[in-house]
């Protein structure tokens, strides 16, 4: 098998499957991306997306705590 026969690399992402977008925070209350990183996920480099998961768990103060069932 050639290097272009291979499969391509799967795309790290931080979905959970819970796809619930917050309209008071506009984030997602599984991943707490926007809807715009959401659509846009795939065309990001690695980089760019290794750099937005690091973000990730500091918006989830963003997000009232009964809305991610925590209160």
């Amino acid at each position: 098998m050639s290097l272009s026969d291979a499969p391509p690399k799967a795309i790290a992402t931080p979905c959970v499957k819970v796809c619930i977008v917050d309209p008071e925070s506009g984030l997602c209350l599984g991943c707490q991306r926007t809807l715009m990183e959401i659509a846009g996920w795939a065309r990001l480099d690695d980089d760019a997306r290794d750099k937005l998961m690091v973000e990730l768990p500091g918006r989830r103060s963003l997000i009232r705590p009964e809305k991610l069932g925590l209160a």
